[in-house]
């Protein structure tokens, strides 16, 4: 038997709004909130995004980053969406790709891949 990932801890300054913009990205749900953090996660509960409060600010790139795939729609509408909801666009000179480089609204760099995932 080998572990798995159960919950990706990210360190912010406010995690309600992190939490509010993950879980909209996600479609995931809020399950549970304090006053120093919110996690979010699928109703399976299998794997979870858990945001702490931490007064340091974001200072580079980070080592770890999300990748994401629209399950129901083309990329250029989901970065539309993705747009919409507060995620600005990165340049990290990473040129022609098929990918889009972005930032949740603490900085935060992730990639909204090409394709469709699976639901």
């Amino acid at each position: 038997m080998a572990s798995r990932i159960t919950e990706l801890v990210l360190d912010c300054t406010d995690p309600e709004r992190l939490a509010t913009f993950w879980g909209e990205v996600l479609g995931y749900d809020v399950l549970g909130r304090g006053d120093d953090w919110a996690e979010i996660g699928p109703p399976d509960k299998r794997s979870t995004l858990l945001f702490l409060r931490n007064p340091d600010r974001k200072l580079q790139k980070l080592r770890l980053h999300i990748d994401v795939t629209a399950t129901d729609r083309e990329q250029d509408a989901e970065l539309e969406r993705l747009l919409a909801l507060g995620a600005t666009p990165v340049d990290i000179s990473q040129g022609e790709v098929s990918w889009h480089v972005l930032a949740d609204p603490e900085g935060n760099e992730f990639c909204l891949l090409s394709g469709r995932a699976d639901p």
